[in-house]
């Protein structure tokens, strides 16, 4: 299986980043000096901050030697614990039993593979512990090779479920003992496990658009599942923000590729998963609106546990790598997104209304509503973020936008139209 950010799927001719920056011995001392304070002032960080250390490391350590054998090693005064490992119980469920001999249904009460990005939500620390609370963890993909006794050997759909189930996020309750270590706490109401076929709620502009609708779901507006959750974020208001990276390498076109599709990186060989062998939804070819309903930023609420995920539009898709937020000056949520693939782009999203901490439940839908931004940076170490926006700077109809939803969902094509600058 090759690594599907490698693959270069936007064909536009402007100038990439790394074309205006100079890869030579003088290239840091030119983004300390020029770009680097220019592109804090971008990203809304005020330009001397880097001068006045605020930007310095906080933690100071030896370096560890370089190593190659199979162990983990940490820094002198340091040291390193597992606390949830593949296999491991949510909350109550099977524990692993060493030889991969686990169920698709064992797997969904389980920690998944390939921990990625992971927020804690603290909880009040009952007495006699020193602090309790949530992690939400990501499990951005799956090693067939050691999720299957035999590997991929004899493909069945059996596997596909037990892949998929081994995808997704994992919502835990840890805690911290006076004189101990983290542990997990089981059993625990928190304790859950979401997968690639757990039922999620699509919201924003291009819910129930045309092109978002399936077989399964003539709405457009229930999807099944989040799969290869990378990087993270969080909300203001207590909610997880997993991000949908390398969506596209689980599909397959064994026809003609749509332009869209290949914009997207769908290829007619795809990148090693063979789920569309079992599972059709898939099989771009049979089923190419399936393919929309991800790359998508999903909210999840870990503190119930009953509550059902949702598919932000409004956040733009693409390959996320992070939702980032700060708040804008006036109160307004504003939300950075980088595009993980090679040659693509970085974006915000900047709120509507304002957030409310003195209502939580209200400010539940703020990723429903605002505006998407692509990055432009240009020679003179200035940028611009440019609006997607329907109906301007030729995102119409006659384009191939005509709608709010589908500039989102054809994120990546509106950025190209609009010429933003190509990040690697």
């Amino acid at each position: 299986m090759h690594d599907p950010e490698d693959l270069a799927s936007n064909p536009s001719q402007t100038t990439p980043f790394g074309d205006m920056v100079h890869i030579d011995g003088h290239r840091r001392r030119l983004l300390q000096a020029g770009f680097g304070a220019a592109g804090l002032a971008f990203l809304g960080i005020p330009g001397n901050a880097a001068a006045r250390g605020a930007l310095s490391p906080v933690i100071s350590f030896r370096a560890v030697p370089v190593a190659v054998d199979d162990a983990l090693h940490v820094p002198e005064g340091y040291e390193a614990q597992v606390l949830y490992a593949w296999g491991d119980p949510v909350s109550e469920g099977p524990s692993f039993r060493g030889d991969a001999s686990e169920s698709a249904a064992d797997q969904e009460k389980q920690a998944g593979m390939h921990h990625d990005g992971m927020h804690f939500f603290p909880l009040p620390a009952p007495p006699g512990e020193r602090n309790r609370g949530l992690l939400a963890v990501n499990h951005e993909y799956a090693d067939d090779g050691l999720l299957h006794p035999d590997g991929m050997r004899a493909w069945t759909a059996d596997k596909v479920r037990k892949c998929q189930a081994a995808h997704g996020v994992s919502v835990i309750e840890i805690r911290q003992l006076p004189a101990g270590p983290w542990e997990v706490v089981r059993p625990s109401r928190y304790g859950r496990r979401i997968t690639a076929y757990t039922p999620m709620r699509i919201s924003g502009p291009a819910a129930g658009h045309p092109w978002m609708r399936t077989e399964a779901d003539s709405s457009g507006t229930l999807a099944l599942g989040t799969f290869n959750n990378c990087s993270n974020g969080f909300t203001p208001w207590g909610t997880y923000l997993t991000c949908e990276e390398n969506f596209y390498a689980y599909f397959v076109n064994r026809g003609a590729v749509p332009a869209d599709q290949a914009r997207y990186g769908v290829t007619d060989r795809g990148f090693g998963y063979r789920w569309h062998e079992h599972d059709e939804r898939f099989d771009a070819q049979r089923h190419p609106h399936e393919l929309n309903r991800f790359g998508w930023v999903v909210e999840i609420d870990p503190h119930d546990p009953s509550s059902v995920p949702v598919k932000r539009t409004a956040l733009g898709r693409f390959c996320h790598e992070g939702a980032v937020h700060t708040l804008a000056a006036d109160g307004r949520v504003v939300i950075y997104s980088g595009d993980d693939q090679r040659n693509e782009y970085i974006y915000k999203f900047v709120s509507r209304n304002r957030f409310d901490p003195s209502n939580p439940a209200g400010n539940r839908d703020l990723l429903d509503h605002g505006t998407l931004h692509v990055a432009r940076f240009d020679a003179d170490r200035t940028g611009t973020w440019l609006p997607l926006v329907h109906g301007e700077n030729g995102l119409t109809a006659e384009n191939g936008f005509g709608s709010p939803a589908e500039v989102l969902i054809r994120t990546r094509q509106a950025a190209d139209r609009l010429g933003a600058t190509m990040m690697d």
